[in-house]
């Protein structure tokens, strides 16, 4: 495909603003139900620090302005997401949690500048690589957490899917951009395509899963209503007056 700067950098920023509010409906549904059950801690983190390598990446990579900046913006709110983990969900107090999340995005930040211009001036072609590889192990490691915790729920809960649909098309609008560059980048590609298809695992699952569970509920809620009337009944209040004992009852047998 020939290259296209103008292609590549509409493209590029499409993706951009997926992956930068992918995470908002996740982090505002986390925010509306004070609550982060279901979400695993360990995706939103693990795909925190998959941001900063990918972003170490991107820059030394000289990959366009869009592409730079997004994996900033998607680690910042994978973060800020790791922290409401711990923020709603965590025995420890409040202001701790939030102090851990500020830390931890200040690590993640401070750790790519300082890769930025350990890297950039060797042009080490290995290093580069192992940043954009170790990245895409790094989201699938992520995700992997959050299928297993789909396999104990037998449904997927806690995870905006909403999220999971914007995030899996950012990944296309980014290959997409890939593909006009004048030399296409397959360490960068092979990551978003890993999202992609991971993603769509995940969609998948609440498609197929989730209507399993909700009729599974209807049927225990039936059946715990069906043992409530049973046990309300006269029939079932004599039986059990029946197997009482009453010291003051004469036993007529001799």
């Amino acid at each position: 495909m020939p290259a296209n700067r103008v292609a590549e950098n509409v493209l590029g920023t499409l993706g951009t603003i997926c992956w930068t509010a992918q995470l908002v409906p996740q982090v505002w549904k986390s925010y509306r139900e004070k609550s982060t059950q279901g979400l695993s801690e360990w995706l939103v983190l693990l795909w925190g620090i998959s941001g900063g390598f990918f972003g170490v990446y991107a820059v030394v990579q000289n990959l366009n302005i869009p592409l730079i900046v997004q994996p900033q913006l998607f680690a910042l709110l994978c973060l800020i997401s790791w922290g409401q983990c711990h923020y709603y969900s965590s025995t420890r107090p409040k202001h701790v949690s939030f102090i851990l999340a500020v830390a931890a995005i200040a690590a993640l930040g401070g750790f790519e500048v300082g890769m930025v211009f350990a890297i950039r001036p060797s042009l080490n072609d290995r290093a580069i690589q192992f940043f954009g590889i170790f990245s895409s192990v790094l989201l699938a490691l992520g995700l992997g957490t959050q299928y297993y915790v789909i396999y104990q729920r037998r449904e997927v809960v806690g995870l905006s899917i909403v999220f999971m649909l914007v995030d899996c098309l950012g990944g296309v609008f980014s290959d997409l951009s890939l593909a006009f560059k004048p030399k296409f980048d397959a360490i960068a590609a092979i990551t978003y395509t890993l999202v992609i298809v991971m993603d769509g695992l995940v969609i998948l699952a609440a498609i197929v899963l989730n209507p399993r569970a909700r009729r599974r509920r209807q049927l225990e809620e039936a059946v715990g209503q069906d043992n409530h009337t049973n046990a309300d009944s006269p029939e079932a209040r004599g039986t059990a007056i029946q197997g009482v004992y009453l010291p003051w009852a004469k036993n007529d047998k001799k």
